[in-house]
């Protein structure tokens, strides 16, 4: 709990410094925190060293340094996880990703869902539950799509805090409820 408030006071101040610099500069510094965050997941061993007291703030600066040389990240990125380095927050960038995604998102005016088939959909199907969800919402609407044959059909479509099951899985479980109940 006290890490996510950090993480979303960071990336405010980052995504505020972002709009001040313009749209571009915005969305930027998103990806640079998108492709750190990449690089921290598939190393796990790198948050481990970040955590640590153990290293001080100089070696995990110099970490840092070694990682920009492959990533490239942006002058204020870079100054920016010196900074976390220095507070002792560099373990929360992943957090901070994240919040800042949900930031550049609200600011676009995306909103982002998932849904769950129990069969690949067709690419036109796709498409067609999309138009009419961003018809609906007033907004742009981006959808990951997964399988997931324990449904057994129907769907389960979960898009901002919203959910709607309609799966097969989801209508037995309350028919099961409902004779348990004697309705």
């Amino acid at each position: 709990m006290i890490g996510n408030i950090v993480a979303r006071r960071y990336a405010k101040a980052l995504f505020a410094l972002g709009q001040k610099q313009g749209e571009k500069e915005l969305k930027a510094y998103g990806q640079d925190l998108a492709n750190i965050a990449g690089v921290l997941e598939s190393a796990p061993e790198l948050v481990r060293v970040f955590k640590n007291p153990i290293f001080n703030v100089d070696e995990k600066k110099k970490i840092l340094k070694q990682l920009f040389t492959k990533i490239k990240p942006s002058q204020v990125v870079s100054n920016f996880c010196y900074l976390l380095a220095d507070k002792g927050r560099l373990d929360c960038l992943s957090e901070i990703q994240m919040y800042y995604a949900k930031l550049l998102d609200q600011f676009e005016g995306v909103v982002r869902g998932e849904i769950v088939t129990a069969i690949k959909l067709p690419d036109n199907m796709k498409q067609e539950i999309v138009t009419k969800l961003e018809k609906q919402s007033g907004l742009k609407v981006v959808l990951d799509y997964n399988v997931d044959q324990e449904i057994l059909g129907g769907l389960m479509l979960k898009v901002g805090d919203k959910v709607l099951d309609a799966s097969i899985r989801a209508q037995l479980q309350i028919l099961k409820e409902n004779i348990k109940r004697g309705e």
